[in-house]
């Protein structure tokens, strides 16, 4: 359960609600000096009902949650939870880097995770849309969100080892996150990565916008411990660390594909998950609520807390 603001700045408004409480109190005050003045007491018993000067701490409760759902209001409140649901949408974010070519998955890490990411789209509902974006060095929108998921196999099929250095996987999440914007749906992002980020966009940077959108992120590190080949004899090291708090961070879940077959088996997992981040925006409700309230108010301040001049 998470509650964000989409305007946040707005909060500040809720300095007032003190000011308020200070200001009703004067008032009453005020009104006790006034009311002094009146020499018939019973007179006035009999119109308010019993009771001469009322601190009227309903009527003060009233307006200031007013105040507070108004303001809720102006700051966009969303509420954030978790519910069941399989209709979400995915961007599938594929190393596409040199190392990726190393030969300990059949033929070779990218081809094994090709392969296995076409798998993936006939296990998820097709009311989904999924997009594919392969990065090195820097990040490539091979397709954008889609349902028709004949074009995301072909976009999948597509993807070539890039020829730019490096793994720039923050880019790949900030991106990946782009696209899953467009649409009101929740979103998750499988990341897969047999490296480190060891070039453009810090980790920690990506996340920090990440939470912002409430994206969850499923790593996925490809390889074996003792690597392979494809230029001679390469082993690089996979920052499983990193992809570990990749995932905390933002609710998701780490997997290891060490065989072709684990990495079937993750993405089986994957598709069958039952939950995910549903969220509802408060903004509208809240704004009609404190309307209503407005209205009550002034008919009592008109009836039962009306005041006697």
């Amino acid at each position: 359960m998470e509650i964000t603001f989409f305007k946040p700045e707005y909060l500040w408004f809720l300095f007032v609600i003190p000011v308020l409480i200070i200001v009703h109190f004067a008032s009453l005050k005020s009104t006790r000096r006034k009311a002094l003045k009146f020499a018939n007491f019973e007179a006035i018993e009999r119109v308010t009902g019993g009771q001469i000067l009322s601190k009227n701490l309903f009527l003060l409760f009233m307006r200031l949650l007013i105040v507070f759902l108004f303001v809720l209001a102006l700051a966009g409140t969303t509420y954030w939870y978790s519910g069941p649901g399989s209709n979400f949408n995915f961007v599938l974010a594929i190393d596409a880097s040199s190392s990726m070519l190393v030969n300990d998955l059949s033929p070779n890490r990218l081809e094994a995770a090709k392969l296995r990411a076409e798998e993936f789209l006939n296990s998820i509902s097709e009311n989904s849309k999924v997009g594919i974006v392969s990065f090195s060095g820097t990040s490539f929108v091979e397709i954008e969100p889609t349902s028709e998921f004949s074009q995301v196999k072909m976009a999948i099929r597509s993807i070539q080892a890039k020829n730019v250095g490096g793994t720039d996987i923050g880019e790949a999440l900030i991106t990946s996150t782009n696209l899953l914007m467009q649409d009101d749906k929740s979103g998750v992002i499988i990341l897969l990565t047999d490296g480190q980020n060891n070039a453009g966009v810090a980790v920690n940077d990506a996340l920090d916008y990440l939470k912002t959108k409430s994206i969850i992120v499923y790593p996925i590190g490809i390889g074996t411990d003792e690597g392979g080949g494809y230029v001679g004899n390469v082993s690089l090291k996979l920052d499983e660390e990193s992809l570990k708090i990749i995932a905390q961070s933002t609710e998701g879940k780490y997997f290891r594909a060490k065989t072709d077959e684990s990495l079937r088996d993750i993405y089986k997992q994957i598709s069958a998950i039952t939950e995910t981040r549903i969220k509802r925006e408060l903004g509208v409700s809240f704004f009609v609520i404190s309307l209503i309230l407005v209205l009550i108010e002034w008919v009592m301040i008109n009836t039962k807390y009306r005041t006697i001049p």
